[in-house]
């Protein structure tokens, strides 16, 4: 296993041993009190004092629930560092000691449990860290340090929110901006590339009619079961046919709803679905395809009216620019060595932190540091068992504390640095 506790490189790392415990205290604090996409309140609190007591200036309530601090710390780039804050409807089940047992009412009036199963409670942790690591050691740079404390991002309306809500006009423009995530993968390595790095998403539902009968009579009915089956169906063959081998696309139905007795056949079913892509090109083709499928199904089946497909939520395309890309990875590899940073693919999860470069005409760059056990995941690659680890997104997601930790911290340190001259 790799050396993870080198000698430090950067003066703003020398105090990261002694902050660690804190920084522990603080992840496992907002691990047992996640909230709810535009409700971070508690978090977003956390955040801004302590930016405060790190000496940053802090405005809260960007876009809602957000918080951004600025340190000016003369003549010098700018430099943004971005995190997410919001939590997950799940249940978690990960049997830890510090799980969250926290539940909340959503938008639609449920209450529901709430917990941290994506790692955004990680990333306000790094943040915390790296900001009050590089406001200690502010006589070895120069420049404005800009961490962002973003609500939201589940919900893929947080980065928006806070640049309808002055981001651009309100602060300084960056000359980058930086942000990372924790995934699957060995901790204590890096992962990022040049170019698409997490895919643009898109979910919609489609609603289609029908006309309801009893299930002993269906010569009476327009079956919208039937119809939204074989819709299903044939959604499947969008990507299988219509999408190049040497492209890529996922499509995804997640839900299906209709009816509420077996021998009642209703009027109406939902589909929800969720689509990934890499191409501006091929998104275009998957999202035209949905809607002439679903739109001669229906017909198919004579349905009474066409049926309704509405947009839910959007991620853009997140980009990473070339030059600042090779710049994070000299810097990443000069600090960890090379045998701890990695060449990743682009990934099909999706991200609403490239709004921010790709609005604010500035670069940017994602990567990813790993949350897995080493040999954990060493055991899983040899029995080729990589793809039950717990992802994202599942109740049992559990990143190991260390040295995912000081791992991230270190490498928004690092990638900072690269910006801010000495």
């Amino acid at each position: 296993m790799a050396n993870t506790q080198a000698l430090p490189s950067d003066p703003a790392l020398r105090n990261l041993d002694g902050l660690l415990p804190d920084l522990e205290a603080l992840y496992k604090h907002v691990h047992s009190h996640p909230e709810l996409s535009m409700q971070e309140t508690r978090t977003g609190g956390l955040a801004a004092d302590r930016l405060r007591d790190a000496g940053y200036e802090v405005t809260t309530g960007v876009g809602k629930t957000g918080v951004v601090g600025l340190l000016r710390n003369g003549d010098g780039p700018t430099v943004m560092l971005r995190a997410d804050m919001d939590a997950l409807p799940i249940q978690e089940a990960t049997g830890l000691s510090y799980a969250s047992k926290a539940t909340a009412t959503d938008r639609e009036g449920n209450t529901v449990p709430v917990a941290h199963m994506c790692g955004h409670d990680m990333h306000v942790t790094w943040l915390a860290g790296a900001a009050k690591l590089l406001a200690e050691a502010r006589t070895s740079w120069r420049g404005t340090l800009m961490p962002v404390f973003q609500p939201a991002e589940e919900t893929g309306e947080g980065a928006q929110a806070m640049i309808d809500d002055g981001l651009f006009k309100r602060f300084p423009k960056p000359d980058v901006i930086l942000g990372q995530h924790v995934m699957v993968g060995p901790s204590g390595t890096v992962a990022g590339r040049a170019g698409a790095i997490t895919s643009a998403a898109d979910s919609l539902q489609i609603r289609l009619f029908g006309r309801g009968a009893h299930g002993s009579m269906p010569q009476a009915s327009i079956d919208p079961v039937v119809m939204a089956a074989s819709t299903v169906l044939r959604l499947q063959t969008i990507v299988s046919r219509e999408v190049a081998a040497a492209e890529a696309a996922v499509l995804t139905v997640g839900v299906l709803q209709a009816g509420t007795k077996e021998n009642v056949i209703p009027d109406e079913a939902i589909i929800k679905l969720n689509v990934r892509t890499f191409d501006a090109g091929v998104r275009k083709r998957v999202l035209a395809a949905i809607e002439r499928i679903a739109n001669a199904e229906a017909a198919a089946s004579a349905a009474p009216r066409p049926p309704e497909i509405t947009p839910i939520d959007q991620y853009p395309l997140n980009v990473n620019n070339q030059d600042a890309a090779k710049r994070v990875e000299d810097a990443f590899r000069g600090h960890f060595g090379a045998e701890r940073v990695r060449e990743t693919g682009p990934a099909p999860a999706s991200e609403d932190f490239g709004s921010f470069g790709s609005e604010w005409h500035v670069p940017s760059v994602f990567w990813f540091i790993g949350g897995t056990d080493p040999e954990t995941y060493v055991k899983a690659k040899e029995a080729n068992k990589i793809n039950e680890l717990p992802v994202n997104h599942s109740p049992k997601f559990a990143p190991v504390l260390h040295p995912t930790l000081r791992t991230g911290v270190e490498a928004l340190v690092i990638a900072a640095r690269a910006w801010l001259p000495s």
